[in-house]
C-alpha cells in the first residue's frame, strides 16, 4: 500500500504542529502540509491531493463545517476526520451527511486519536487487497468497536489478526486459479510462514480449499482456492 497523504486544516498552528508530528510516527502516513484558513485548505487539497483531511470546525475565514458540501463537490474522494471543539450537536449532524470517517472532540487523547488514525490506516489497507468484495469483507471493513478500549472478542485463535485475515480472504477471493502461500504473502506484504498459517486456518474452517499440486520439476506445492 503506497503511504497515506494526510493535510491538516487547523487554526491554531500549535495544535497543528502537535497533529504533524503524532502523524509523523506512523510509517504509512505522509503528511503533506498544513492549512490555517479555509481557503487554504481548499488550495491544498487542490495542490497536494491528500488521501485524508483532519479538518477543524472554527477557522478565521470560515467554518469547517461549511467547507464540507464545497469539499464534496470538487474533491469527491478525500477522506475527512472532523477534529473540533465544537460541542454543538448541528455541527456533527452536518458532518455525519457529508460523510466524515470520524468525529473527535477537542481536548482528543493521543489515545483516541492513535485508535481513529489506526483503523483508517487498516481500512484503506484493506481496500487495497481486492477488487472484488463479499459480505464478510464488508463486514469486517464496516466493523466499529463499541468504546475506546473495549476488549475485541473475534472469537480468533491466538496469532490469527482479523485484518490480516480479512485481507488474505481478499486476495483468495480474487484469484480462482489458486495461490501459494508464497504468492498471498508477497500480495499482502507478509511472510510465506505468516501467509501459510492463515491459509491452513481458513483452511480448518472450510473457507478455502487446499490441494497439493506438482511443478514442471515435480517438487509439490501446496495451493489454495477459494469456495
Amino acid at each position: 500500500m503506497n503511504r497515506i497523504k494526510v493535510a491538516i486544516a487547523e487554526d491554531d498552528f500549535r495544535i497543528a504542529d502537535i497533529h504533524e508530528k503524532f502523524l509523523n510516527k506512523f510509517k504509512d502516513i505522509q503528511v503533506v502540509g498544513k492549512a490555517l484558513r479555509g481557503e487554504e485548505t481548499l488550495q491544498l487539497l487542490e495542490q497536494k491531493t491528500p488521501d485524508l483531511l483532519l479538518l477543524d470546525v472554527y477557522m478565521p475565514d470560515m467554518l469547517g463545517s461549511d467547507l464540507l458540501p464545497i469539499i464534496r463537490e470538487t474533491f469527491p474522494k478525500v477522506n475527512i476526520i472532523m477534529i473540533t471543539a465544537a460541542t454543538d450537536k448541528a455541527f456533527l449532524e452536518k458532518s455525519l451527511s457529508y460523510g466524515v470517517e470520524n468525529y473527535l472532540i477537542k481536548p482528543v487523547s493521543m489515545e483516541r486519536f492513535d485508535d481513529v488514525i489506526q483503523e483508517y490506516i487498516k481500512k484503506r489497507s484493506l481496500l487495497s487487497t481486492t477488487k472484488e468484495v463479499n459480505q464478510d469483507y464488508v463486514d469486517l471493513f464496516f466493523r466499529k468497536d463499541k468504546s475506546v478500549g473495549a476488549v475485541k472478542t473475534t472469537g480468533l485463535p491466538k496469532g490469527i489478526d482479523e485484518i490480516t485475515l480479512g485481507k488474505i480472504k481478499g486476495v483468495i477471493t480474487e484469484r480462482r486459479e489458486g495461490l501459494s502461500a508464497e504468492e498471498v504473502g508477497k500480495k499482502i506484504g507478509a511472510s510465506r510462514i505468516t501467509a501459510r498459517r492463515y491459509l491452513e486456518y481458513l483452511s480448518s474452517k472450510q473457507e478455502v480449499k487446499a490441494e497439493v499440486v506438482y511443478g514442471i520439476v515435480g517438487r509439490p506445492e501446496r495451493k489454495y482456492y477459494p469456495l
